[in-house]
């Protein structure tokens, strides 16, 4: 299933996650380096990543719901993706939630509360990352039905090769060890 939400040929959803993602995890990696230095600009830098990658979220969240929509009733990918947003959609109210109680303190500094929620977040997220993985790789969701190595630039008009049937990678069944 290819998405139809697309910029420059590209599904939106994938190219909007990345946002609240590196900010999240940078709010994780600067709370955790206050907690030894007890840096008092680190807060602040914490708390902004917070609140843009809450509205990151919730506009990544706008766009992977349109792709969600479009998988076939009854299949295992509309499962997969519905517990893969859902559980994004928790991910970005946790975060929320911790930016919440930060604005209530001097300094924005992190209290043991809003560091569970941030820390908690990270951890469903991981969850979810694995789902959204599934979705595209296992269950080739998003991806372009004319996808193989040699295909044109996603800014041409023409996906598909010459022969008009796309080229195939041999898939081998034995296992690496």
């Amino acid at each position: 299933m290819e998405s139809k939400n697309k910029f420059f040929g590209h599904p939106i959803h994938p190219m909007l996650i990345v946002i609240p993602l590196g900010l999240f995890i940078g709010a994780i990696v600067f709370d955790t380096i206050f907690l030894f230095t007890q840096n008092p600009l680190l807060p602040g830098v914490s708390f902004f990543n917070i609140g843009v990658g809450v509205l990151g979220g919730l506009l990544a969240a706008i766009f992977g719901f349109l792709d969600w929509r479009m998988i076939p009733a009854n299949t295992r990918a509309k499962s997969v993706g519905a517990l893969h947003g859902i559980g994004n959609v928790v991910v970005v109210l946790m975060f929320a939630v911790s930016w919440w109680i930060r604005s209530q303190t001097p300094g924005l500094i992190p209290s043991t509360a809003s560091l569970t929620f941030s820390y908690f977040a990270i951890g469903v997220g991981l969850v979810t990352a694995w789902l959204g993985g599934e979705l595209v790789f296992r269950l080739r969701i998003g991806v372009d039905r004319d996808a193989y190595p040699d295909a044109s630039s996603s800014l041409t008009s023409g996906h598909t090769p010459p022969s008009g049937k796309a080229k195939t990678v041999p898939v081998t069944t034995h296992r690496i060890r």
